[in-house]
C-alpha cells in the first residue's frame, strides 16, 4: 500500500517540485566541468522558489496577502522535553501535548481553507532527501557544524584526552560523527529529530573492555513553533534575527536552512550585540516599517537595519517600552500589545495608551535621507498618537484580553483575520472602520507556551 502524503507535503510540492536532474548531469561553468559542490546540492535538492516561481521574499505590509506560510508542529522530542520543565523552557504553562497537536492541525487547516499553502519544518528539511543525495547530505552537514553543531560530542568534564586509549580517540572525532549521520545508519526522521533535540554527547573511559561510556544532555528546539521570531521580513526581503534566550539560539540557524532550502534569500544578519525578535516587528508598507524594543529587540538591531539598508522604507519607528518591560505580563513583544488588522486599523492594549500611562510606549522616528542615512526627525511620541498621526484607527484591547492573548492575531491579508480570544474577535467584526473577516480559533494549548498565532509569512509576487 503507498503511503499516504500529508498535507504540507503536497504544499511542498506544489510551490517546490521534486527535482528531476540528476546530480551527476549538471552543467557546470567550473574549470574542470563539474559543478560545485553547494551549487550541486541547491540545484538538485531544491528547485528555488525565486528562479522557478518567481517568489520574492519581502513583506511591504502586514496586510499583505499571504501565500505561502512556514510552521513548526508541536510534536516530537524537542516539545516533550520542554515541557517536562515548563518555566526554563520559557513556557508559561504546563503543556498538553496531544492537545496542542490538534490545536495547530486546526489552524493549518483553516489557513489552507483561505487559500494558503502551509509548509512545515519537518517536510521541509526531509524534502528531496529520499531521492537526492545532495539534500540528505545538506542534512547531514548541519547536523554537524549548524552554529556549534546540533550533534555536539566531547569528553566528559573532568577527564583528559590522554586518560582516553588512542584506539578509542576515533570515537570523538568529526569523522565518526558524520559515520553516525549518514544515510546507512540513520533515517531522514531520525537525523531531523536529532536537529530538534540539539544533543550533545559526553564520553568517558569506562575502564572496562566497552572502552568508553557516554551520558547525553539537550537543549531542545522547543520554542521553535513560533516561526515568526526567528527573522523578519521588510521591503527588501528576509532579515534573520538574533534571540535574546540562549535555549533559541539554533533556532535561527534552521530557518536560514529551510528559507534557502526553498530559495528564499537572506539579504541580512543581526549581529552582536544587536537583538532581534520577529514579535517587534510590522511592516506598514512601503512607507514606514515599525520595531519594538524594550525586553527582546533592542536598538543595536535598529542600527543595523537602517546602516545595512534592510528595511527599504523612507521612515522606521522604533517603539521604546521604557517603563514596562515585563516577560510575566506577557508583554515581550511588541505583537503582545499591538497589532495591524488592515491598511487604516490597528488594536492596541488601553491601558498603555495616553501620555500619562505608566506603561505607554514612546515613539522615535527615522526618516532615510537623499543620501540613503536615516536620521532622527521624531522623538518620544506616544505611541497611540503616533498611530493617530499615521491614519490608524485604534481598537483598544482590555488588558484582562490581552492577557489572553487578544492582542495575538494572524493577519492572512486583505483583513482575513485568525483570532484567539472571542471578544476581541468581536470588537475587531464591530470597528465601523474594519471591513473584512475574522475567523477565532482555540489555541490555548499552544498559548501555554507563550505565544499564540502570529507565524512567519513569506508573501509570494
Amino acid at each position: 500500500m503507498p503511503m499516504a502524503l500529508s498535507q504540507s507535503f503536497k504544499d511542498l510540492c506544489a510551490v517546490a517540485p521534486p527535482p528531476t536532474q540528476p546530480l551527476g548531469k549538471l552543467e557546470s561553468n567550473s574549470p574542470s566541468g563539474k559543478p560545485p559542490l553547494a551549487a550541486a546540492r541547491r540545484s538538485t535538492a531544491q528547485d528555488l522558489l525565486q528562479e522557478k516561481y518567481n517568489v520574492k521574499a519581502i513583506q511591504e505590509s502586514e496586510n499583505d496577502k499571504a501565500e505561502i506560510v512556514i510552521v513548526c508542529e508541536p510534536e516530537g522530542m524537542s516539545l516533550q522535553m520542554g515541557g517536562l520543565h515548563p518555566r526554563a523552557s520559557l513556557y508559561e504553562k504546563p503543556v498538553n501535548l496531544e492537545a496542542a497537536k490538534q490545536a495547530h492541525a486546526e489552524f493549518r487547516r483553516v489557513m489552507r481553507e483561505k487559500g494558503v499553502r502551509v509548509l512545515t519544518v519537518r517536510e521541509i528539511l526531509a524534502y528531496g532527501t529520499a531521492d537526492h543525495v545532495g539534500a540528505r547530505v545538506e542534512l547531514e552537514e548541519f547536523a554537524m557544524l549548524a552554529s556549534r553543531g546540533a550533534l555536539t560530542y566531547k569528553l566528559a568534564d573532568g577527564y583528559k584526552m590522554e586518560e582516553i586509549e588512542e584506539k578509542d580517540r576515533y570515537y570523538l572525532s568529526d569523522e565518526y560523527k558524520r559515520t553516525v549521520l549518514q544515510a546507512r545508519n540513520m533515517s531522514v526522521p531520525q537525523l531531523i529529530d536529532t536537529i530538534l533535540i540539539n544533543p550533545t554527547v559526553s564520553v568517558a573511559p569506562s575502564y572496562r573492555d566497552t572502552g568508553l561510556n557516554a551520558t547525553y544532555s539537550f537543549e531542545p528546539l522547543s520554542n521553535l513553533v513560533y516561526t515568526r521570531d526567528q527573522q523578519v521580513t521588510t521591503c527588501k526581503g528576509i532579515v534573520m534575527g538574533r534571540l535574546r534566550s540562549p535555549q533559541r539560539n539554533l533556532e535561527v540557524s534552521l530557518m536560514k536552512f529551510c528559507l534557502q532550502k526553498l530559495g528564499l534569500p537572506v539579504v541580512g544578519e543581526i549581529q552582536e550585540p544587536g537583538y532581534l525578535e520577529g514579535g517587534d516587528f510590522f511592516p506598514a508598507g512601503r512607507d514606514l516599517a515599525l520595531l519594538g524594543i524594550g525586553l527582546r529587540s533592542n536598538f543595536e538591531a535598529c542600527k543595523q537595519l537602517m546602516e545595512g539598508d534592510l528595511l527599504g522604507t523612507r521612515r522606521f519607528a522604533v517603539v521604546r517600552d521604557d517603563f514596562e518591560q515585563h516577560q510575566a505580563s506577557d508583554r515581550m513583544h511588541l505583537d503582545c500589545v499591538f497589532s495591524i488588522v488592515s491598511d487604516n486599523v490597528c488594536i492596541m492594549l488601553e491601558e498603555m495608551m495616553g501620555a500619562d500611562s505608566p506603561t505607554r510606549r514612546l515613539v522615535d522616528e527615522y526618516t532615510r535621507g537623499s543620501d540613503g542615512v536615516y536620521v532622527q526627525t521624531k522623538q518620544g511620541v506616544e505611541f497611540s498618537q503616533y498611530m493617530r498621526d499615521n491614519g490608524y484607527h485604534i481598537i483598544p484591547i482590555k488588558p484582562k484580553h490581552q492577557l489572553e492573548y487578544g492582542c495575538n492575531i494572524l493577519n492572512l491579508g486583505n483583513e482575513c483575520i485568525i483570532s484567539v480570544h472571542m471578544e476581541t474577535a468581536r470588537q475587531i467584526v464591530q470597528s465601523p472602520h474594519f471591513y473584512g473577516d475574522v475567523q477565532c480559533i482555540d489555541y490555548s494549548p499552544i498559548t501555554s507556551m507563550y505565544g499564540a498565532v502570529v507565524k512567519r509569512v513569506p508573501r509570494r509576487f
